[in-house]
């Protein structure tokens, strides 16, 4: 059976602000995505319960999520981009593969021990198996590719474990194995006051992330008081090897200016933080003003963007819908009811 070869899935969930480190590490490489993949791009309401959240303000923040992701460059006209619960297939393949995977594989997730803690028998069921919702993500469109930062490829190769049992286990080609597609110096984005820690919408600091509704002053005062040491820069890039700071202000350069880590160790090679922060602090504000002025606009027309977001669950339900049941014959259940 043949599959398909460039079809793009990735999503966002709708907690909070998004940030420099959301634009960075996802939706600038999604922009630049939409030319050469089929590209649909979901906002995860149904992961943000997993943590149950301020009940009442999902809708919204939804939308805020759709305006950020917009301005950004993507265009809902080309790519599909809609919300996942207005997807049922999303919710209804997982409940199968909850099925399909075996709890040895979820106890083996990181991030589960790590977001649960110490309280894990405190924890939803829903946060321990939202990596199979997070397959289900993906496969329910047979996604050969998948853009996630490293933190969560041990997900991705759980998607590509219950595909493969999946298949074996009813003996039908239904799933593709998706592949992961890891790109550019700004994927993993940390924190301005530690830079062991990722960039967070959850850090009770606004001082750690810069927010793409942030003002220019905003912003200039966030990257001139961001943490760094009082070493100079190196010359080559293995000299930030020992620098969490550093490398990630050089990082975020390289990121927001399309260039190397290699060639901006170069240029400000010898020279010292009070030099480098004002330029950073300026090709930021040059490329993040403009979105933040986009999302403005199109926050003030919500109608609209429910518009574009419905266009978009449209789409995403007829190519869901047929793979759901696809699924559902392969495991002996009736299809009828199934809108396709």
């Amino acid at each position: 059976m043949s599959f398909p070869s460039n079809r793009i899935l990735s999503g966002i969930q709708p907690t909070g602000n998004l940030h420099l480190g959301n634009y960075l590490g996802a939706m600038k490489n999604w922009v630049a995505m939409q030319n050469d993949y089929e590209c649909l791009f979901c906002i995860v309401d149904l992961h943000a319960i997993t943590v149950w959240p301020d009940l009442g303000e999902i809708a919204q923040s939804s939308r805020e999520v759709a305006a950020g992701m917009i301005a950004s460059g993507i265009d809902p006209e080309q790519s599909a981009l809609f919300i996942q619960s207005h997807v049922p297939a999303h919710a209804q393949l997982a409940w199968v593969f909850n099925c399909v995977a075996r709890l040895g594989w979820l106890n083996r997730m990181t991030q589960f021990k790590d977001k649960a803690g110490k309280n894990k028998e405190k924890a939803s069921s829903g946060l321990m198996v939202y990596p199979n919702l997070m397959a289900a993500d993906i496969l329910v469109y047979k996604a050969s590719h998948v853009p996630t930062g490293e933190d969560q490829k041990q997900h991705l190769e759980l998607a590509r474990d219950i595909a493969q049992k999946f298949n074996v286990d009813t003996g039908k080609e239904v799933f593709p194995l998706p592949n992961p597609v890891i790109q550019g110096p700004g994927t993993r984005v940390m924190s301005l006051r530690d830079g062991q820690r990722k960039m967070s919408k959850s850090d009770t600091s606004d001082m750690t992330r810069i927010n793409l509704t942030d003002t220019a002053d905003e912003i200039a005062d966030k990257i001139k008081r961001a943490k760094t040491d009082p070493e100079v820069l190196p010359d080559k890039a293995t000299g930030l090897a020992e620098r969490p700071e550093a490398s990630n202000l050089i990082n975020i350069y390289a990121a927001l200016a399309d260039r190397s880590v290699d060639d901006v160790v170069a240029e400000f090679a010898g020279q010292g933080f009070g030099a480098f922060k004002p330029k950073l602090a300026a090709l930021a504000v040059s490329v993040l003003t403009p979105i933040a002025s986009r999302m403005t606009e199109l926050l003030a027309d919500p109608a609209e963007l429910d518009r574009l977001l419905a266009r978009g669950a449209d789409k995403a339900n007829d190519i869901a819908n047929p793979v759901l049941a696809e699924a559902y014959e392969a495991i002996g259940f009736s299809t009828t009811g199934i809108k396709r």
